[in-house]
């Protein structure tokens, strides 16, 4: 009963900006990290952003640092990614994801457990 569902993307010109909402239910959402990846046509899914179950700790992939802000409102079950000064190559698949174990795994895609179905981002030139 576990549901993971992104939204917010679309088409944007570069140096524009988006914002993403993953909205999670039937888990309690307080006790897990949540992250964000993307893939791109060709691509393996990589790691762009994870937020831990005290809000204080997130991390992020060097190639978005400064641009991206990664939030969460527990209250309301949803995590967010800001996305500022988007570049073409930020153009891919996003998709959210819980994670239940430590900060160990915050970087690996298989150290999750409930994934969403993913929204484009397209970002033009």
């Amino acid at each position: 009963q576990v549901q993971v569902v992104e939204s917010g993307g679309g088409l944007v010109q570069a140096g524009g900006s988006l914002r993403l909402s993953c909205a999670a239910s039937g888990l309690t959402f307080s006790r897990y990290g949540m992250g964000w990846f993307r893939q791109a046509p060709g691509k393996e899914r990589a790691f762009v952003a994870d937020i831990s179950w005290s809000v204080s700790g997130t991390a992020y992939v060097d190639s978005v640092k400064g641009r991206f802000t990664i939030s969460r409102d527990n209250a309301k079950n949803t995590v967010y990614l800001q996305m500022n000064s988007l570049k073409p190559e930020d153009t891919a698949v996003y998709y959210c994801a819980a994670r239940s174990q430590g900060l160990y795994g915050r970087y690996d895609p298989s150290k999750y457990d409930y994934w969403g179905q993913g929204t484009q981002v397209t970002v033009s030139s």
